[in-house]
C-alpha cells in the first residue's frame, strides 16, 4: 500500500505543547483566531506567454499557476469535450524538504485534488473547447509551481488555478483548405468559459482543536487535515483527508462549517483579483 509522505520537519513535543497552550486560549500565531485564513493576495497576468496566469500569496506561501492551450484530439469516451490537465511541481527553492526530480506523491496528490475540484463541479465548460467533434479540441494544461512553502499548498494552488482560468483567453485559430488548424499569434482570442468558481479550504486537527488554513508549523504538529472543495453557491463538491489521524463525525461537521465560512474570504479575494 502506498502512503503519501508528509515530508514535513518533525516537530518537537515542546513545539506542539506551545501551540496547544495557545489554542486553549483561542489564539494562534499571527493574531489569528481558529477560523480565520491568513492574508490573501492574488495577482493575475504575470506570465506574458501563458493564456492565463496568476500568483497567489497566502501568508508566506506562494504559488504560481499558468494555463497553456494547444490543439489535440479528445478522449475517445468524450468526443464532444475538450481536455483539461493539472500538473504540480514542487520547486526545490521553495522548501528544504523539496527535492529535484519528477513529481512525488505529494505533488501528484495536490494536482489531483485541484483537478477533481474543477472536474466534479464542471467548473470549465469543456464542450466550448471543441473545434471539430471527435477530431480536434483545445487541450488546456494548468501548471502549478510552488515557489515558497509555508503550509496549506492546497488552498493557495486552487486559488491560483481559478484566477488563471478566470483570466485566460484562448488563442485565435484558422482552418486551412486541407483542414489543418493553425493557431494565430496575432490578437487576443475569446475568453475561456468558466461556468462555476470553486475554492478549497484546508482545516487541520491539532489534538481536539480545529484550525483553518494551517501554516507549515501547524501542519507539522497536526494529527490530520481535511481539504474541503466549495463552489460559489456554497455547495460541498469534494473532500480529501490528508494524514494518518482519525476524524469523528463531529470533527467533520466542524471542519466543513469552518470551511464554508472561510470560503467567503477566498471568493472575495478572487472577485477583487479579476475586476477589470
Amino acid at each position: 500500500m502506498s502512503i503519501t509522505p508528509h515530508r514535513l520537519p518533525v516537530a518537537p513535543v515542546i513545539v506542539r505543547e506551545a501551540y496547544l497552550s495557545l489554542l486553549r486560549k483561542g489564539w494562534r500565531p499571527g493574531d489569528r483566531d481558529l477560523k480565520t485564513p491568513r492574508n490573501v493576495k492574488i495577482e493575475t497576468g504575470i506570465i506574458e506567454k501563458a493564456e492565463g496566469s496568476a500568483l497567489v500569496k497566502l501568508g508566506k506561501t506562494q504559488v504560481i499557476a499558468g494555463v497553456k492551450a494547444g490543439i489535440g484530439a479528445p478522449f475517445k469516451d468524450t468526443p464532444n469535450q475538450g481536455v483539461l490537465t493539472v500538473h504540480a511541481e514542487f520547486v526545490p527553492l521553495a522548501s528544504p524538504v523539496f527535492e529535484p526530480g519528477p513529481p512525488d506523491e505529494n505533488a501528484i496528490e495536490l494536482a489531483r485534488v485541484v483537478d477533481r475540484s474543477l472536474r466534479e463541479v464542471g467548473a470549465v465548460d469543456l464542450e466550448s473547447l471543441v473545434i471539430r467533434p471527435g477530431e480536434k479540441v483545445w487541450v488546456l494544461w494548468v501548471d502549478l509551481y510552488i515557489i515558497d512553502h509555508d503550509g496549506n499548498l492546497f488552498d493557495a494552488s486552487m486559488l491560483a488555478t481559478m484566477a488563471a482560468l478566470l483570466t485566460a483567453r484562448l488563442p485565435r485559430y484558422e482552418e486551412s483548405e486541407t483542414g489543418e488548424i493553425i493557431i494565430s499569434k496575432e490578437g487576443e482570442g475569446e475568453e475561456l468559459k468558466v461556468k462555476t468558481r470553486v475554492v478549497t479550504v484546508t482545516t487541520a486537527k491539532i489534538d481536539r482543536y480545529i484550525v483553518v488554513d494551517p501554516n507549515i508549523e501547524e501542519e507539522a504538529v497536526s494529527d490530520v487535515r481535511l481539504v474541503t472543495a466549495v463552489d460559489e453557491n456554497g455547495r460541498i463538491v469534494g473532500l480529501q483527508k490528508t494524514g494518518m489521524g482519525s476524524l469523528t463525525e463531529a470533527d467533520i461537521e466542524t471542519m466543513v462549517s469552518y470551511s464554508l465560512e472561510a470560503s467567503k474570504v477566498y471568493f472575495k479575494a478572487l472577485e477583487e483579483a479579476i475586476k477589470p
